[in-house]
């Protein structure tokens, strides 16, 4: 075949074909060859250049937009809530989802909610689905709506709102169901904001229990109890119980992860998780001495249980009953006493949703009423306690509410009245109070009366401690020689003045104490330049005004921790909370320790410690004789206590109980014994002076920690401990010098001493392996037979830390002769030498 060329002619021009030679042939080949490579050159080069330009640019745009993508998620909102209809008569068989009745209904009401979302162009463009979840007397229908947004329209997602979905509601769905087979008219209707994991469909069945309550106690748990729940679970039980009572539930046991964001139990005072509606959420690990007990207003209970966490627990066991509704008219009552006691309803459970009570208390012409509450917890999400605007006590006009340590009111007259109100959501344990009459010309026989209307023992009158609470102890004070006067009017002992504690309140004890204009004081005490403070060197002898600076992140300080590469860290107590400040994560290892598995209530009044409130806990017996000392868990294997215990430092001679609360109990089955394998008391111990009074206990067989055995954690040497902490010591010693032995363990708070107050008032007897810790007024302080125990703080980020050792003191409690501990960050290195810890 010929090769040709075509050439198209001008208009009006006939087409022509033109034969090449065979050397025109070749000629014209080479030509093409030439422009191909020319061509295909440049597609290489263009190729590359493009391959260049997707990766600088292209790949960074996408990547940006792929990340971009992946933070805008679909969001799925959902609201419930219920209705009130009329038009239909209420049967028993719209409580069963399985019923034909159910269905109708149900699949009614849903039609006429889906009808109304659909006339709103927002709510209709985002609509997936409405279910009716329970019907109960009324008639009341329970339901829910969830809208899906997807991530490109996230921006309309404010627009998906309860406001609107009322108004939508309010002005349509009244028609819309008079227009339904049924004719049904829906008079009222609510919705809330809803968590999505808590909306169940009944008719689906997964994980959803109907349970009937009556006057027996019947039993449910959740699903792989005791085993472990499974990850992921939606569980929804609905309890309805008959007419004219309320339902009560407890949980006798509760372990639930110790975290309310993934895993949690949701009780409602409803059919439907109405946040409007909610009585508690809880989560964590309960004691037997504190079971969650809750108390419904009806015959209705709603129990949701979410789990989402990767590790699963045992779950719950839980109860129900029914017991009397409490009405205004059956709380609340008349005394006539001269003294008594009252609780809010059900203590201590749970008090009832939407209840209000009143107490009248009239005591004889010429008296007047004090009244003191032992218990006081009403918290809510929400709330400022200065306003208390939905559950409170109101007492002379006063509102009250939130978690109290301590309140006690005195009247003016012979006649008090306690009003108690809960609103519709959100209970809590509430109240236990005690009432006296007396004498208002005397109010406290011998001794001092306080403004807030306890009474204290007349030596703690202006002796420079906040005993009653609002001061009044220590104001119009005259001062000692021993004392200072503050600018403010109270009275403190003269060697607070210039130890760097605003003692006083105003300051005026340090204010004498300042280092000049442009000047800042060291730890200790020294002053240095302004510019001296975190620039990199060390201007205090204490490295001071290094700590804590993010300029000087490669100084090692006093303060600073050091990471395991050698590097450290300037921020103080960094070690255990939860923020990973070395590079090498070595500041949050090892921190297996310092928590309660149980959660606890604070408890006002007795010092007798709960179960498991302190899990770290040993006792050390004698041979077979009863408790000599305490000690520490510092690991399955090692425990911490005082060398001073240990003259007898034969190892066999010892056995050390942990888990133990009872000392005539020791053979529960709760409680481990083990022996000791070695005693290693620190060689430095000098029994005349208690200096590095130190010990460490290797066990023959490791500890299995439980719910009451666990490890405190140790702190690192540069920690802080600061003048004023509050901290726990415990023990089984005796309750008062020259006492018996405490049979039950025995909890005291303290606060650290400054150490320039300690070395006065034990006349220079400590030394830097020493700190004080206690009340100079006394009182509060360990006594003997606590030798060992530990001393423990808790830390900014929920940690318990032990910071010293019951080492010695002058008595037990005497006024200025606080208890002297053995500190335990001077020793953390031998402690680490000798364990690994």
């Amino acid at each position: 075949m010929s090769s040709a060329q075509y050439n198209q002619g001008f208009k009006g021009q006939h087409e022509h074909v033109t034969f090449l030679t065979n050397q025109e042939k070749v000629t014209s080949k080479r030509k093409v060859a030439v422009v191909l490579g020319v061509i295909l050159t440049l597609l290489v080069i263009a190729a590359v250049v493009g391959v260049l330009l997707w990766i600088f640019i292209g790949k960074h745009d996408s990547e940006e937009n792929a990340t971009l993508s992946q933070k805008r998620k679909p969001v799925a909102r959902v609201f419930s809530g219920h209705m009130q209809l009329s038009g239909i008569p209420y049967m028993d068989t719209l409580e069963d989802p399985t019923s034909r009745e159910f269905e109708i209904t149900a699949n009614t009401l849903e039609e006429t909610l889906e009808k109304t979302y659909m006339k709103d162009p927002i709510l209709a463009k985002f609509f997936t689905k409405s279910i009716i979840t329970a019907f109960s007397e009324g008639i009341t229908a329970y339901h829910w709506v969830q809208f899906d947004i997807p991530a490109e329209d996230l921006e309309i997602l404010p627009e998906v709102s309860e406001e609107r979905m009322m108004e939508i509601l309010h002005s349509n769905i009244r028609q819309q169901g008079k227009q339904s087979q049924q004719n049904l008219t829906i008079t009222d209707i609510t919705v809330s904001f809803t968590d999505p994991r808590m909306a169940r469909n009944p008719r689906a069945k997964e994980c959803f229990y109907r349970l009937e309550a009556d006057y027996s106690v019947k039993e449910f748990q959740s699903p792989g109890f005791p085993k472990k729940y499974p990850p992921h679970a939606r569980c929804q039980w609905q309890i309805r119980a008959p007419k004219d009572t309320a339902i009560f539930v407890k949980f006798p046991f509760f372990h639930v992860e110790d975290d309310c964001t993934n895993d949690f139990v949701f009780i409602y005072d409803s059919l439907s998780p109405d946040d409007s509606q909610a009585i508690t959420k809880q989560c964590g690990k309960r004691p037997p001495t504190n079971q969650l007990q809750v108390v419904s207003s009806s015959n209705i209970l709603l129990i949701n249980f979410i789990t989402d966490s990767n590790k699963q627990w045992p779950g719950f066991q839980g109860e129900l009953s029914v017991i009397p509704i409490t009405t205004t008219k059956t709380c609340g009552g008349t005394f006539t006493n001269t003294n008594g006691s009252f609780t809010s309803p059900h203590f201590p459970s749970f008090y009832p949703p939407d209840i209000d009570c009143k107490w009248t208390i009239s005591v004889p012409k010429g008296m007047n009423v004090r009244l003191t509450f032992t218990m006081f917890r009403m918290k809510e999400p929400g709330v400022d306690i200065r306003v208390c605007h939905k559950d409170y006590v109101e007492v002379l006009g006063i509102k009250y509410c939130g978690e109290r340590s301590t309140l006690s009111l005195t009247s003016t007259s012979d006649k008090v009245e306690v009003y108690f109100h809960s609103d519709e959501s959100y209970t809590d344990k509430g109240f236990q109070a005690e009432f006296n009459a007396y004498d208002p010309g005397n109010p406290c026989p011998a001794q001092f009366a306080c403004s807030s209307g306890i009474c204290i023992d007349k030596g703690l009158e202006c002796d420079g401690w906040n005993d009653c609470g609002d001061m009044s102890d220590e104001r119009t004070c005259h001062c000692e020689q021993d004392q200072f006067a503050c600018a403010n009017g109270m009275c403190k002992p003269k060697y607070w003045v210039c130890d760097r504690v605003n003692d006083c309140g105003d300051n005026s004890d340090e204010l004498q104490c300042s280092c000049g204009k442009g000047e800042v004081r060291c730890g200790d005490g020294t002053c240095i330049q302004q510019s001296g403070v975190c620039d990199g060197k060390k201007d205090c002898e204490d490295s001071s005004d290094e700590a804590s600076c993010k300029e000087s992140s490669g100084i090692c300080t006093d303060f600073t921790f050091k990471c395991q590469d050698g590097t450290c860290v300037n921020k103080i107590n960094a070690e255990c909370d939860h923020d990973k400040d070395c590079a090498d994560g070595s500041d949050e290892e090892g921190c297996n320790c310092g928590v309660r598995p149980y959660k606890h209530n604070r408890i006002v009044g007795g010092q007798d410690a709960d179960i498991g409130e302190w899990p770290w806990q040993v006792s050390l017996h004698f041979r077979t004789n009863a408790h000599v000392c305490g000690a520490s868990i510092i690991s399955n294997t090692w425990l911490l206590s005082a060398a001073h215990c240990f003259q007898n430092d034969n190892a066999g001679d010892w056995l050390t109980y942990s888990g133990l609360r009872d000392q005539f109990k020791v053979t529960d089955k709760d409680v481990q014994l083990r022996k000791v394998k070695t005693i290693i008391p620190h060689p430095d111990y000098n029994p005349m002076t208690f200096d590095y009074d130190i010990a460490l206990l290797e066990l023959e067989q490791p500890l299995k920690f439980t719910n009451l055995i666990h490890p405190i954690c140790l702190p690192a040497k540069s920690h802080v401990f600061s003048a004023g902490t509050p901290c726990w010591v415990t023990g089984w010693g005796t309750l008062r010098e020259g006492g018996l032995l405490a049979q039950v363990l025995q909890k005291a708070e303290v606060k650290i001493i400054n150490d320039t107050v300690c070395n006065v008032v034990t006349e220079g007897q400590v030394t830097s392996r020493m700190m004080c810790s206690g009340f100079l007024r006394g009182g509060v302080d360990a006594c003997q037979g606590d030798s060992g125990g530990p001393l423990v703080c808790l830390s900014e980020a929920g940690k318990w830390f032990q910071s010293g050792i019951v080492s010695w003191g002058e008595g037990c409690a005497r006024r200025n002769k606080p208890g002297v501990y053995t500190r335990v960050t001077k020793l953390r290195d031998w402690i680490h030498e000798k364990t690994g810890i």
